[in-house]
Parts: C-alpha cells; structure tokens; sequence
C-alpha cells in the first residue's frame, strides 16, 4: 500500500514569516499531522489549517515538526505533534502573521533592530549610459582643452552623486547646467534630471 493514500486531508501551512504554502496533502489526527514531503520547511511554531468538506476549518500550531528522514519505503517527510486552536486563538494567531510585500534594490524590513549596514547600488543603467553619453558629446564638440577639462570634471562630480546614497536632484541640475550650453548636452542632462526621484 502506498503511503499517499493515507493522506486523506488538504491542509495550508503557514510559516510565522508570512508564507503561505497551500494545497498540501496530509494525514490530520488527533494531536498529530503526517505530511509526506521534504520540499517544505515545517518549523515549531508555525500553523496549520485545514478546510474540511463540510465547510468548517481547522487550525493546528506545530509544536514537533519531527521531521524524519527517507527510510526503505518510508518517504520522508514529517510526523508533527500539534495543537488544536480554538477558533478566537486561532484567530488571534493567524492574524498576528504579518505577510510583508517588499519591492525594488536592497529593500528590508528591521523589526525591532536597527540596521546600520550601508548599500551602495548602480542599478540604473540609464543614468550611467547618459553620463557616458556626456562624456562623448564633450569630445565630440571640439571645445578648447581647458573647457574640455572642466567640463569631465564637472561630469565627474554628477557621476559621483549617484554612487552616494542619495543624489540631490539640484545638485545634479546645477552641475548640468554649468556644463557648456549645446543643444545635444542640455537634452542629455535633462534626460539624466528626469530619472531622479
């Protein structure tokens, strides 16, 4: 006999990080849950809930995993010692599951710490491709050598604004500004202005 069919019942994990892990199928019994999978990670702590047939829903709190692994026939998998929530517990526990939805370069979440680590991140092509743009259109223009000079020093520094921090927008626009007045670098640099926050 497989042990597949032993599992009977469709239950949710539900990781204390926010991660929800659906459709999974599992033995629920009284005190105990077996789920036959090594892809997940079950922790103490974390929550499992069960929708029966009949409408009514289930929450479990893992307090084992008792994870064991592969042996003869015997998939791995894990054989948990749990504990039936009533529904307000249950309530309250899943609700003080905080799901957070985080976005963009070097984005984080500090709960109750404080970071004072410092990223440093190019991730804007563009701005880097315009300011290389720059540079070529200085040489382009057959400008006097000491113009030639001041203008890649100016260049220099509005590139040095984006490798900070935060680069201050009118900085960056008093810099372009001071670059010489030429059509093709004034377009440039206002391209390079709009893509500043």
């Amino acid at each position: 006999m497989r042990f597949d069919n032993l599992l009977t019942d469709t239950v949710s994990v539900l990781k204390n990080c926010g991660e929800e892990i659906e459709d999974v199928k599992a033995s629920v019994q009284t005190n105990k849950i077996f789920i036959q999978r090594s892809d997940i990670l079950i922790e103490s702590g974390d929550f499992i809930k069960r929708v029966m047939s009949n409408g009514a829903e289930e929450t479990y709190k893992v307090i084992d995993p008792g994870y064991h692994e592969k042996f003869h026939s015997i998939p791995a998998g894990y054989q948990m010692a749990v504990k039936k929530l009533g529904i307000p517990e249950a309530e309250k526990a899943v609700q003080n599951i905080t799901n957070y939805h985080v976005s963009g370069t070097n984005n984080r979440i500090n709960q109750n710490s404080t970071d004072n680590s410092r990223n440093m991140v190019q991730s804007n092509t563009d701005v880097q491709d315009h300011i290389e743009a720059l540079r070529k259109e200085i040489k382009r223009l057959n400008l006097p050598q000491e113009e030639v000079t001041t203008s890649y020093e100016v260049i220099d520094a509005i590139e040095s604004q984006f490798t900070g921090d935060k680069p201050s927008k009118i900085v960056v626009k008093t810099l372009i500004d001071s670059l010489p007045s030429v059509g093709s670098i004034a377009s440039i640099g206002s391209f390079i202005v709009s893509l500043m926050v």
